[in-house]
Formats: structure tokens, sequence, C-alpha cells
């Protein structure tokens, strides 16, 4: 189970300078608004008005010496959060919970928060995601001069690699990456395309070439869903010794291909994608192919669907970046504290409707 957010939260330096007009202690805030999220609230106005109707269940571990806080308090509060230090407080949390990622998909992926766009751009959030356990692990935003080549090296650096694959699409498909990856004691399964344009013409053309005379095992699986068929066919090539560029890449030991084949009512389409790999079985290296896509499922879309993060239109000072790890703390919870039986959409509604059930998701245990 994650464990009680309160002492980790409790780590985190106040913002605020220290007057009278400093009423609420920070930890206050910043439980009052993870509950609210976790319940599906997604607005200041909306956060202090559950946070009212709910003051009396509030008091039972938190000390609210002044009440509630206003949605403005609320707001300026979490606005000027170093987010640093809470992404910091996050990481702790979430490594108490799993503390060794051995066996673990690592997904990283990067995601956009459409709702923060200002004259800056929109802040852009780089994930680390346990595609096993559905576990958010770290996150990291992109300074608005880097990308996310350079961001996701500092990302990984957070996180113990040992017994771990590391899946990441052609952004992060680089030497230095694959290298950090291996002298961290994990594998790597890099999506390859024409950011490395000699090299995935190599390997596309062996790999299309060798599957055509039918010298490569293949994997092959259908999945029919809503009027749709999709096929994917996999294969895997160990046979590295034509591959000039083999050295620079730490570890390689196989290349692979995926040709997904959609139908669609009459219209079919296939396409091919191309990967380096360190993992050289043929199940193992299509099994996390196919894990990889749960960081855009499984958080991704989770996140815009069920709360509302694209619509969000928090701007101020640090309150996106912010809201939004409270939404990843708010579905680590829900998805590791909650009953596996019911949906997200049900977990939140029963944590906005019952008080011990919120409690219970929170705490692991009932409100006495």
């Amino acid at each position: 189970m994650m464990p009680d957010p309160r002492p980790y939260f409790a780590e985190l330096a106040d913002p605020r300078r220290e007057t009278k007009n400093k009423l609420h202690p920070l930890q206050d805030i910043l439980m009052l608004v993870f509950c609210a999220v976790l319940s599906g609230i997604e607005d200041w106005v909306g956060i202090e008005n559950f946070a009212r109707e709910k003051e009396a269940w509030f008091r039972q571990f938190l000390s609210l010496p002044n009440g509630i806080p206003s949605h403005d308090t609320l707001s300026d509060v979490i606005g000027r959060l170093a987010p640093g230090a809470f992404a910091e407080a996050f990481l702790r949390w979430t490594k108490a919970a799993m503390p060794s990622l051995a066996g673990e998909q690592i997904c990283v992926d990067g995601k956009t928060l459409r709702g923060s766009r200002s004259k800056e751009g929109s802040i852009h959030l780089l994930s680390a995601y346990a595609a096993q356990a559905r576990l958010v692990l770290a996150k990291q935003a992109l300074d608005s001069k880097s990308n996310e080549i350079t961001a996701i090296p500092s990302l990984l650096n957070l996180l113990d690699l040992h017994g771990a694959v590391v899946t990441i699409d052609a952004m992060g498909c680089q030497k230095a990456i694959a290298e950090q990856i291996v002298q961290g004691g994990g594998d790597y399964v890099l999506a390859l395309k024409n950011n490395h344009p000699q090299l995935c013409a190599d390997v596309s053309l062996w790999l299309d070439t060798e599957a055509d005379k039918g010298k490569l095992m293949v994997h092959e699986t259908i999945e029919k869903d809503h009027g749709r068929i999709e096929l994917r066919r996999y294969v895997l090539s160990n046979d590295l010794e034509w591959l000039d560029q083999k050295p620079e890449w730490m570890g390689l030991r196989a290349v692979g291909r995926v040709e997904s084949t959609r139908i669609t009512g009459e219209q079919t389409t296939t396409e091919h994608r191309y990967y380096l790999s360190t993992v050289a079985n043929l199940g193992r290296f299509a099994a996390v192919v196919r894990g990889h896509w749960d960081i855009e499922n499984g958080q991704h879309w989770v996140l815009d669907v069920q709360f509302g993060e694209d619509a969000n239109r928090a701007r101020k000072d640090f309150s996106a970046e912010n809201l939004a790890l409270m939404r990843r703390m708010a579905l680590n919870v829900i998805r590791r504290n909650g009953s596996s039986k019911d949906s997200i959409r049900q977990r939140k509604l029963r944590a906005a409707v019952s008080d011990n059930y919120r409690f219970a998701l929170i705490f692991g245990k009932s409100a006495t």
C-alpha cells in the first residue's frame, strides 16, 4: 500500500514568511488539497467547499487551528510551493511503497499540461511509470529551454534500475541514455526512428529481409475490440555481427521489429516499428514493447479523462505543476489502496461520498 503522505508533506519547506497572517499549517493545506483531488474535485473553489463540508472529518487528523483556508490561500500556497522539493518528497513516498524495481518495467514518457498554456508555453512533465505495478514512480518538469533528451538522464538518476527494464520512445534512443541504463544495472528497449537515420535504415533493412525470408521466429498476438482487429507480429534478431554501430550502444544484444496491422471494417493499415534491445528473448521483448503503452493508457489517458488534467487551467506560479503531482499521488493511492474490483471512477466517487472509505484509502484503516 501507499504510505500515509503526512510525514512526506511535513518535510517540505513552507514558502510563506513567518508573519501573523500565516494562519494555516502547510501540512494541513497539502492534505486538504490532496483529499479533494482524490475525491475528484478539480478547482480551488471546489476544494474549499469540499473542505468546509468535511471539516469535522478533517479534524480527525489535521490541526486546522484557524479553520478551513480560503480558495485564494489554497491557490497561493500551492502555487508558491517549490515543485522540485515536492517532487523529491513524492519520490521518497513512492520508494517507501516500492523500494525495489527489480523485475519491473519502467516506462518513460512525457505529457504536456495543455490547460497550463501561457505566454511561456505549456508545462511538459516527464514521468517514470512502473507498468506491472501501475505506479507513477517519479516526475520531472522540463525546462522551457530543454527537451526530453536532456531531462531523461536526470529522471533515471532518481531511480535504482537494478533488475528493471526501461522502455523509452524514439526521443530517448540515445547512446548516453543506453549506457546510463546498463551501468545502472538495468535493461533497455528503445524505439528507433529517423532521429538515427542510418542506423534505422540498416536495422529495418536487415529485419525486413530476414523476416521476409522466414529466418526469424515470429510472436503473434490478435486483439479484438469495438469492431476493430489488431494483429501484431514481433520478430527479434540476436545476430548483430553485421551492425557496424553495435559497439556504440552499450549492452546491445538484439534488434526487433513489430508489424502492426489494424483492420476496421473494410480499411486495413499496417505499420512497422523498430527497436534496439538488451532483451534477447522474443516473448519478453513482445511483452515489454506492448507494456510500454500502459503509460499512455494507464497514466496519461486516466489523468485526462478521470482527473480532467488537460482541462485544468491552473496557471499561477507553480500551481499547474504541483496540482499535476497531486493527481499522480491520488492515482497511486486509488490504484494501490483501493479495491481492484472497482473502476477508477467508482473509487473516486466512493472517496467523494464516503468518509470511511476515503479514510481507509489514505491511511489503510477505518476511522475510529
